[in-house]
């Protein structure tokens, strides 16, 4: 089954702040902005700025397995958002988007989001020449491919592991690089 994410999904507009962020230890909300995306689409919590805001309107409120989308700049992915945090807001220009229909994992529509037949058809929508951006409207109705929840479980599994293994196979390279230069720099320091 193919559906607009439009039909699956809602997408707002992240949190536009005034001024300058004013970062307060003891604040009530964190912000969730682009720098806090990780290469491999995951939100990294340790870092959000934390601020004081009493005035935060529920619906910019981020709920766990929404989904930040980078509207602006050379990367325009997604990244689930798996909240260890209490209360968060997503900053603008991401936008978030929420699953609201039980046909689709959360998890599945960002890795849907992400691939390259997807990434091209909003390349082909967007705007700016300085700085590409995709506009709410590109994305809403940007087409996904529906399968089974068991599918679609099997499919973030799948992706998951390749993850883990690409993680791996980098950390192994490095330290198979520092061995080499070691026996390398053992091999020229060694007076025969």
């Amino acid at each position: 089954m193919i559906v607009k994410l439009k039909n699956i999904a809602s997408v707002q507009m992240g949190h536009s702040f005034r001024s300058r962020l004013e970062p307060d230890l003891n604040g009530n909300i964190s912000v969730i902005q682009m720098k806090d995306l990780t290469e491999d689409n995951r939100l990294n919590d340790q870092e959000l700025v934390q601020i004081d805001m009493q005035d935060l309107k529920e619906h910019h409120r981020v709920e766990n397995n929404d989904i930040a989308f980078r509207s602006r700049g050379q990367t325009n992915t997604a990244a689930l958002i798996e909240l260890s945090i209490n209360s968060a807001v997503i900053a603008a220009p991401l936008l978030r988007i929420r699953v609201e229909n039980d046909s689709v994992i959360p998890e599945y529509l960002c890795w849907f989001v992400n691939q390259p037949s997807s990434q091209s058809t909003l390349l082909s929508k967007a705007t700016g020449t300085a700085v590409r951006i995709i506009g709410k409207p590109a994305l809403e109705d940007l087409e996904i491919v529906l399968p089974s929840l068991k599918v679609q479980q099997k499919i973030i599994t799948i992706n998951r592991l390749s993850i883990d293994e690409r993680k791996i196979m980098n950390t192994l390279a490095e330290k198979k690089g520092v061995l080499t230069e070691a026996i390398l720099m053992k091999l020229a320091t060694d007076i025969q």
